[in-house]
């Protein structure tokens, strides 16, 4: 395959996946979870107080950057549910670039033209998936991960092919970042050590030992350095950085044993078998995998056993933040950071399928149309299930909170003058601002401040009713009907 045509297709690739991504983004999904209106709630206070934290501890705790991210949307597109998802939808657009670099890469030492064809086969898979898709276009800070993964070691292991200093640089810098991303990147210190024991292997080989020192301690240093901020607010604050994981770990059930025993076997038959059933996560209970590309991830991870180890390290390393957890098993969030190994091995397997049909056949341009037809048909099957049968169905729009956001709406509808007034008689994480109230809040508040920069009403427990003090017109609003 020429670089000219490498070139084209992967411009196809990025402008599938940028349609994904980007189509009806203001309607799909519908609604706006609590945990993301609070991100956008603490971004619009970032902005007008100067304060960007490292951490931000409310609702079981969050690392700074997304919410960054989501401050500098809201500068240049102002503060909207839209602003907020654009962030995660551009990440998600390049992370298909970054896996196109990333598996070129890896299988370069096979040849030019091997790496290219599974670099564009996993990319592709991974432009269509609707796992990613649906996490790049909620809000999560998650979808972060498998960004700077991608993008790390891309640069990581080409610094080792190349022997570039600067490759180095910008892999520390970028690992370093990761820790501002998602509690389950911290799993990277298990991963890196492992990868760069793999390298050592192959300098070994080389007898470039000390080269190795220097490239791998080179990398480390800037990955300690970005890193050290979190790394001393954390040490400052133990109890954040345990966070909620203390709550849902296998080592809070009465058998460990037989808790680790189950959420295993459920992550790794989440890929082809039942997969995730929150509706907010997934097409509830359906395989994370198309079942064709399913296929196809088996055929590449029984390969890469043989031919590519590290990537095996890679898959179980990352899959350990949610086979150390028992609540809502399998959980396609806390394993995020599989999703870009998971569809390198796709492509692994469709490029070895592949193969070994064409050198089974001798009708070529049948062979070219077939293939054509199945990337058409997966294409397809997966904007189907998501546009139309998960975007459109009832629990997707229970599972956002789509009734908040009317209820936001609806208040600021209203003419300013009207006092509002709105009982939180849900339950949920209290929010130290304001005054303790469960986290459901928050997204009444973001839309409340959407129009007028900070909320507007009056937000109150059930308890605390006698302090409703009507003066003039006024609304009483209830979250959940009674």
């Amino acid at each position: 395959m020429t670089e000219k045509k490498t070139l084209i297709f992967l411009l196809i690739i990025l402008a599938i996946a940028a349609f994904f991504r980007l189509w009806q983004l203001d309607s799909i999904p519908p609604g706006l979870y609590p945990d993301v209106a609070i991100n956008g709630n603490d971004a619009l206070d970032s902005l007008k107080n100067g304060d960007f934290k490292v951490f931000y501890p409310e609702n079981n705790g969050r690392e700074g950057l997304f919410i960054w991210l989501i401050a500098a949307s809201f500068s240049i597109f102002g503060v909207s549910i839209w602003s907020i998802k654009i962030v995660a939808a551009l990440i998600g657009i390049l992370t298909v670039l970054g896996l196109y670099l990333l598996t070129k890469e890896l299988f370069l030492k096979w040849n030019e033209n091997i790496s290219r064809s599974v670099a564009l086969l996993s990319s592709f898979f991974l432009a269509i998936s609707f796992w990613h898709t649906n996490f790049s276009r909620i809000g999560f800070r998650g979808i972060l991960l498998p960004f700077i993964l991608v993008f790390g070691f891309y640069f990581l292991f080409r610094g080792f092919r190349e022997k570039k200093i600067l490759y180095f640089v910008i892999s520390g810098f970028l690992l370093g970042l990761g820790f501002y991303t998602y509690i389950s990147y911290r799993f990277i210190v298990i991963l890196l050590p492992l990868i760069l024991f793999f390298f050592w292997l192959v300098y070994q080989k080389q007898n470039l030992q000390k080269q190795f020192f220097q490239f791998a301690i080179c990398s480390l240093t800037f990955t300690i350095l970005v890193a050290l901020p979190i790394g001393i607010y954390f040490s400052q604050n133990p109890g954040d950085f345990i966070g909620r994981t203390a709550g849902v770990s296998i080592f809070a059930q009465q058998n460990p044993i037989m808790a680790f025993g189950e959420s295993l076997i459920k992550h790794v038959g989440m890929f082809n078998f039942y997969g995730d059933f929150n509706w907010r996560h997934n097409f509830a209970g359906s395989p994370q995998l198309f079942w064709p590309i399913g296929i196809l991830f088996l055929i590449g991870f029984a390969l890469s056993i043989k031919y590519m180890k590290w990537l095996i390290a890679w898959f179980f390393v990352m899959l350990l933040p949610g086979i150390l957890t028992y609540e809502g098993i399998p959980h396609a969030l806390r394993v995020i950071g599989v999703i870009p190994v998971v569809y390198i091995f796709a492509g692994l397997g469709g490029w070895n399928v592949y193969q070994w049909l064409e050198q089974n056949t001798k009708r070529q341009k049948l062979l070219l149309a077939t293939v054509f037809l199945f990337l058409l048909a997966a294409g397809v099957s997966e904007f189907d299930k998501y546009f139309n049968k998960w975007g459109k169905s009832a629990e997707v729009k229970g599972a956002f909170s789509a009734d908040y956001v009317e209820i936001g709406n609806y208040l600021n509808s209203l003419p300013k003058d009207v006092q509002k007034y709105v009982i939180v008689n849900m339950p949920g994480v209290p929010v130290p601002w304001p005054d303790g109230i469960p986290v459901p809040a928050q997204t009444i508040m973001f839309i409340e401040s959407t129009k007028y920069g900070q909320p507007q009403a009056t937000y109150l427990l059930p308890e605390d009713l006698e302090k409703i003090k009507i003066e003039k017109n006024a609304v009483v609003v209830k979250m959940h009907y009674e």
